[in-house]
């Protein structure tokens, strides 16, 4: 890791919260949509109280931060406690930015995604926000809860609390929005990439192995296994390939052995020779 490198994730959690902060302040707190978590319970208490939505996010952060620093030690809250920090601020910091659309539906699905994005660039710079986190890891220690749990739990109980404060339509569009943002968070975390792995177990290993590599140009790994029911040995090709390469893929190995078994699977960020995947394509 070079000197430069905690500076530069410091720097990605300060422009992640700044997004998360966007997708508040133009969508969602103005819709009255408490996606989940300590910053829907900020929407709640803004409405409610007209409390500013970062300033509830630092007052309910620092007895979860307290707890957390008094289980696990000061070191584990650390890029956290930046993380809260810096969403509470950029909240309030960036309330001058638009509503962009009074639409629920809108409201919900963007929002969601400017969330997630925001999100998911926080966790790239191996830092927090805490809030449902922090409480799912507090939960976890304290009861035995498993992680994902505690966060279904916790996101839960806010999206309860929205219906009870605003109506059942509102918590409904909270719901879709945290939803989205869950999926968003995997896309960025994961990446966009269709690429393929293929596991193929064949009694013609060798030869499709050597067609992968000459025909096809992708790299492949042949290694050995043993059937649970017969306690044979049997080999295995293991390749990543792109989507549109998977269709001659499954015709290359039928040509060579009709009786061999294909696994498909999704294969995300895969790094290495040959890839970025989509110079492929």
């Amino acid at each position: 890791m070079t000197k430069l490198q905690p500076l530069k994730e410091y720097i990605g959690v300060l422009f992640g919260t700044a997004v998360v902060a966007a997708a508040f302040n133009m969508f969602l707190t103005p819709n009255q949509i408490a996606a989940g978590g300590i910053s829907g319970l900020g929407v709640l208490f803004f409405y409610l109280y007209q409390i500013p939505v970062g300033a509830t996010i630092f007052i309910l952060n620092v007895p979860l931060f307290i707890i957390a620093a008094r289980m696990f030690g000061f070191s584990f809250i650390t890029r956290g406690l930046f993380g809260a920090v810096a969403l509470s601020a950029m909240v309030e910091i960036l309330n001058f930015l638009p509503v962009v659309t009074e639409d629920l539906l809108l409201a919900s699905l963007y929002g969601g995604i400017l969330m997630g994005i925001g999100i998911a660039l926080v966790f790239r710079a191996h830092g927090t926000t805490g809030g449902t986190t922090l409480a799912a890891q507090v939960l976890n220690k304290l009861f035995g809860f498993s992680m994902g749990q505690s966060l279904l739990g916790v996101d839960f109980l806010v999206v309860a609390f929205a219906g009870l404060v605003f109506n059942l339509e509102l918590a409904m569009y909270a719901l879709i929005s945290l939803f989205v943002t869950s999926r968003v968070i995997d896309l960025v975390q994961e990446g966009l990439s269709s690429s393929k792995a293929a596991l193929v177990i064949s009694t013609q290993t060798e030869a499709i192995a050597q067609r992968i590599l000459r025909e096809m140009d992708r790299g492949a790994t042949v290694f050995t296994g043993e059937g649970a029911f017969t306690g044979e040995a049997r080999k295995m090709v293991l390749t990543v390939v792109s989507q549109s390469e998977v269709p001659r893929l499954k015709t290359m190995v039928q040509n060579i052995d009709e009786k061999a078994f294909v696994i498909l699977g999704n294969a995300h960020e895969v790094l290495g020779e040959g890839f970025n995947i989509t110079a492929k394509r």
